[in-house]
This record gives C-alpha cells, sequence and structure tokens, in this order.
C-alpha cells in the first residue's frame, strides 16, 4: 500500500450546495430520490485512476440537502448497490421510525428495493446523512452527504456559507479503495484509518475568498475513525456552534479536535493578505497538512466586521434537576491491550478467544454487541445522567441516536449540547440529556469499527 503525497495539491473546484424547501408530499412520484449506486470519482491527484465508490447519486459527498428550520423532508432512498443499506440522519431529533438504523427501527434495505424517508426537521444547523447498515464498510467506500437545516432568524452575516466533510480513504497502489475491510487489527485498535484526506472528495479543496471576507464553515467528520485535528492559518474567527447546536457565547477558534461524526461551526475572517493564501491545517504524526486552500484576492472591506452575535437556541428540552435525575453507567471494556476475559454475547458468557474469532473484540457492560434488553428504559419527559467509563485503551465517540446531551463538569455544570462525544482513554464522562422523543434509539461508538466490534447498546423512551 502507498502513501499518496497530499503535498501534490492543485486547484480544486469549489462545490456548489443545492438548496430546497420541500413543502409536504404524498406521492411517490412527487418525491425526490435518494440513490446509493456505484460512481468513480477522481479522489486521488491528477495521473491516478479514478476510484470506484459507492456514493448517493454516484458521488462523494452525496447531493447535498438543504432546508429551512422547521421544513419537512422528504426521500425516496433506492438501493442500487449489492448490500443491503439505509439512511441515518445524523443528529436530527426527528420520528423513530425514520432514524435508518437496520435491525432497531427498520429493517435494511434489499438491493433494487426502496424506503421513503419523511421526517420534519426542528432544530437549525449542520447535521448530515449516511449508510447504517455495514457502516464500517459503507461509509468506508463514500455513503455520506450533508444536511444543513438553515436558521428561521438570526442568522450570522457572511459572505460565503461553505459545507466542508472531512473524510480519509484507504488507498492502494491503484488508487483504488483497499478491500481489507474486518481486519481485526483495524477492530481492536483505533479503526480503519486511511492514508489520503480529502474535502468534499477532493484531495486538494480550494476556493477563492477576498480579504476580511467574512466566512461560515461547516465542518464535518465523514470518516470512519480520524480524529482531526485543526487549526486554522491566515483566518481568524469563533466557533458558533458544535454537533448543529449553538453555543451560548461564540468561543474563539484554537485548535479544534473533531472526533468522527462531529460537527463544527465557525464564523472566520479572512486575515490572509491580497494575494496570500489561507488554510484550514490538519496535524498528524509527521506534522500539518493544509487540507483546505482559501486564494485571497482583494478586498471584501476596509476592516474586519464586528464579533458575531450567538447563533439562535434550537428548541431542545431544558435539563431537570440532576439530584433527581435517574443514573445508569456504561462500562467500555475490551481491544487490543485491554482487560477484557469474556463477555456475554448470544445469551452466554464467552471467552475473549470465541470472541475474536466472532468479530467481536469490545463490550459495553460486559456484553458485546447489541443486547436484547435496553440500557435503560425512561418516561417521555424524564431526565438521565449516564456516565460513560472508557476502560480501554483508545478513545471512544459515543453518539447518541435521537437527542442531544450536554457533558457534566466534576463541578456539575453542564457543557454544551452534543450528540457525539470523544471519551479519552481511562476516562469518565458524564452525560445528561431529556428523554423527549419517544422509541428506541442506539448509543455507540462512532469509530465504525468498533460499533461492529461489541460498542452497541439502545435506550427505550416510553
Amino acid at each position: 500500500m502507498v502513501r499518496l503525497n497530499r503535498r501534490q495539491f492543485t486547484r480544486g473546484l469549489l462545490g456548489a450546495a443545492a438548496s430546497a424547501g420541500l413543502p409536504g408530499i404524498s406521492r411517490a412520484a412527487e418525491t425526490p430520490g435518494l440513490v446509493a449506486q456505484t460512481g468513480a470519482v477522481q479522489l486521488a491527484p491528477a495521473g491516478f485512476p479514478k476510484t470506484e465508490i459507492w456514493g448517493y447519486a454516484g458521488a462523494v459527498p452525496g447531493p447535498p440537502i438543504r432546508v429551512d428550520q422547521g421544513a419537512r423532508i422528504a426521500r425516496r432512498f433506492l438501493n442500487r448497490l449489492p448490500q443491503a443499506s439505509s439512511v441515518h440522519w445524523h443528529g436530527v431529533r426527528l420520528d423513530n421510525a425514520m432514524d435508518g438504523v437496520a435491525g432497531l427501527t427498520q429493517e435494511a434495505v434489499a438491493p433494487d428495493d426502496a424506503f421513503l424517508y419523511d421526517f420534519a426537521v426542528p432544530d437549525a444547523g449542520t447535521f448530515w446523512y449516511h449508510s447504517h447498515n455495514r457502516s464500517w464498510e459503507q461509509m468506508a467506500r463514500g455513503l455520506y452527504g450533508a444536511l444543513i437545516v438553515d436558521e428561521a432568524e438570526g442568522a450570522p452575516v457572511a459572505d460565503r456559507d461553505d459545507v466542508l466533510l472531512l473524510d480519509d480513504w484507504r488507498l492502494d497502489n491503484a488508487a483504488q479503495i483497499a478491500d481489507d475491510f474486518g481486519a481485526l487489527h483495524d477492530w481492536a485498535h483505533a479503526g480503519r484509518l486511511g492514508n489520503w484526506i480529502t474535502v468534499n472528495g477532493d484531495g486538494a479543496w480550494s476556493a477563492e475568498a477576498a480579504r476580511f471576507s467574512r466566512l461560515r464553515l461547516r465542518l464535518i467528520n465523514a470518516a470512519n475513525a480520524r480524529n482531526f485535528s485543526l487549526e486554522a492559518r491566515g483566518l481568524e474567527g469563533w466557533v458558533v456552534a458544535l454537533d448543529g447546536m449553538p453555543l451560548a457565547t461564540p468561543q474563539p477558534l484554537g485548535r479544534l479536535a473533531l472526533a468522527p461524526a462531529q460537527r463544527a461551526d465557525l464564523i472566520v475572517d479572512v486575515t490572509a493578505n491580497d494575494g496570500g493564501e489561507a488554510f484550514l491545517v490538519s496535524f498528524e504524526r509527521d506534522g500539518g497538512y493544509a487540507i483546505a486552500t482559501f486564494a485571497v484576492a482583494g478586498s471584501a472591506r476596509a476592516t474586519r466586521l464586528p464579533a458575531p452575535l450567538p447563533l439562535p437556541a434550537n428548541p431542545v428540552p431544558e435539563l431537570g434537576p440532576l439530584d433527581a435525575a435517574l443514573r445508569v453507567d456504561l462500562l467500555m471494556e475490551g481491544g487490543a491491550m485491554g482487560g477484557l476475559r469474556g463477555a456475554m454475547m448470544d445469551g452466554r458468557m464467552t471467552d475473549m478467544r470465541a470472541l475474536a474469532a466472532a468479530g467481536k473484540v469490545w463490550a459495553f457492560n460486559g456484553m458485546a454487541d447489541m443486547p436484547e434488553r435496553p440500557l435503560l428504559e425512561a418516561g417521555r419527559g424524564e431526565t438521565i445522567r449516564l456516565a460513560m467509563i472508557n476502560d480501554t485503551a483508545w478513545p471512544h465517540a459515543m453518539h447518541l441516536h435521537g437527542h442531544h446531551f450536554r457533558r457534566i463538569a466534576a463541578d456539575g455544570a453542564p457543557g454544551p449540547l452534543r450528540d457525539t462525544l470523544l471519551v479519552a482513554r481511562g476516562e469518565t464522562a458524564e452525560i445528561a440529556f431529556v428523554a423527549g422523543n419517544p422509541g428506541d434509539w442506539l448509543l455507540h461508538c462512532h469509530m465504525l469499527e468498533h460499533a461492529a466490534g461489541g460498542m452497541m447498546t439502545w435506550l427505550r423512551v416510553t
């Protein structure tokens, strides 16, 4: 396998974002389609062949979906792949039947079959959609796209609004996706890490911007397992939202950590000089690399704009009294260099050798893979306190479906709303949320190989 040279950057094309507000649609013939199919795209630099991918509309990323807050989204998903699939609408507080989790909220859609997704979007923000059946393979082949919900009012002033989906790809010498899915080393260690990073499917994404122009950058980590560590150069500004949820006060932009499935909305001003360049830089073991470039041409105004106001809050239920909340622990065990010796699987205690042979190398509360009973059952409106105890040698990006939560600090103060939280090795992270959405909801690690290897559970809201 060759590590493609990310220094061979060329100017990329600026992808256009589609925008559509969809009224209630009743007939299938009038419902826009979302087709999962094979395709070929130029992921690697010129001179390499196109890469065979699986994508929505045969592209990477899939077609952007953009609607106004409160609108309905209707898409007839058609599966033209050789595997069954489904679509998860990540971060959206939607009806449980539309959540797209194969085996929990719906059956996987067989090849050449279809499924109608139809739901309202109550929150404004940066969300995304992706496969949720064999995600560890299907997302690594390209099955994801952006879902942007515009604020009903109070949108920030910006000269540009760019959606940047970050991904890494494991490519072979012929620039094809390495067909080593299910490798036990990936599953038991950090997950499937790639050797080629793209933004919106482009290894040299670039755009033009004027000095002192104001940009809204919507960052989405679509990688299977890579934790991005990002900095801006020639750009100065603020983080205004995390995982689609506005911060009460915009925070100055410094080094930004973005775990798999996490998002961040930035408001930045171009401070690089006319004729220069501004960059979004990804830091890795061997140094920093520009993954997005803004060529600076002209000036938008004489000086920088004033600091932005906070984005309008979304209608997420407020936490109830934490001392009266339902308390639940979630113990994370297993993986390489872990102390797991065995766990329950298929209703019986199984030793580590047999677990590994079945590809189940992680456990929650001594249970490898999805349990028959929920981790917790709560009434609608009940406040939950969940302590996630990472007794492993690896970090885990924990994602809760259908809800947003707040991390509770040691002093009891709640943090910003999130739907995905990175829990470091050896760390205990306590979150709290209101069980405000009825149904059966998945809770899993979004390092996708970890989820497939046993780090999945679910909760029930009645």
